[in-house]
């Protein structure tokens, strides 16, 4: 889960105000899972946890990978059938600011944090699309020593840089443990990206309907894109089932993961 602004026109006042799209991902291609990769865009007037609290209200998952913005901390206290959410954080963002401390800096602390990182990734690479057992098999044997090597380091004097990967080791590590989990949130930013270019070019949404009608259609959009499915044939194509008068009862026939074998039947 990410979120990231959105402009919207203040009614009245001629200026915009703040909104934010909340991008929420399932995909299971990493480890094999059966189920279809899907992004969902939802709408919020602000940042607060409580949106992301709401926007996941009946999902049925345990863990939930995201960046370390606190707003995320008040999931691990929700009371549901699944118990509280537990939370995975991203090395793709703890990279980041080694990076970004070797370009300024040129620390060689830095440096061998990130190409220790970037050795992790190389584990991640020979592992993806198999099994969780094979995946956690790889980690235990490859990763989890690099990540002990890593942790001793974090002493050093990177202050900041460093208190970010100790405060948040915890979910940092949980990677370690489950074969199902991503070593970064990129899937979410990668869907997101485009809403961000999208929102250059748009300037803003005249009003807050306009913004939850702009993350619906960025969700089918995305979604499409996922499934490797042309996101105007299968727009074009599900109206027309709709408007031909196709059941609600089978609506589940008219997600983007199918349309590849409905269209194909329907030429």
């Amino acid at each position: 889960m990410d979120e990231t602004t959105a402009p919207v026109l203040d009614p009245g006042r001629g200026v915009t105000k703040k909104g934010y799209f909340w991008a929420i991902v399932s995909d299971d291609r990493g480890h094999g899972g059966p189920g279809p990769p899907i992004v969902l865009f939802r709408y919020a007037p602000g940042r607060s946890g409580a949106f992301a609290e709401q926007f996941l209200d009946g999902c049925n998952g345990r863990f939930l990978q995201c960046d370390a913005y606190d707003g995320y901390n008040r999931l691990t206290e929700v009371v549901r059938l699944q118990g509280p959410w537990t939370l995975v954080y991203c090395w793709s963002h703890l990279r980041r600011r080694f990076v970004k401390l070797v370009r300024n800096s040129k620390s060689p602390i830095a440096e061998a944090v990130v190409q220790q990182i970037a050795q992790l990734y190389a584990v991640e690479a020979t592992v993806r699309g198999s099994s969780p057992d094979i995946r956690l098999a790889a980690r235990k044997a490859h990763s989890r020593p690099i990540v002990a090597a890593l942790k001793p380091w974090f002493g050093s004097t990177l202050a900041e840089d460093i208190r970010y990967g100790l405060n948040h080791w915890q979910g940092l590590t949980r990677f370690l443990d489950d074969g199902r989990l991503e070593l970064d949130t990129n899937p979410v930013e990668n869907a997101i990206r485009p809403i961000c270019l999208t929102r250059k070019n748009a300037l803003f949404a005249g009003h807050e309907i306009g913004a939850e009608n702009w993350a619906l259609l960025a969700s089918i959009v995305a979604t499409c894109k996922l499934n490797d499915i042309n996101p105007v044939a299968y727009i074009a194509e599900t109206l027309e089932a709709i408007i031909a008068g196709h059941p609600q009862s089978k609506v589940d026939d008219l997600m983007p993961w199918r349309f590849r074998k409905t269209s194909s039947q329907h030429q």
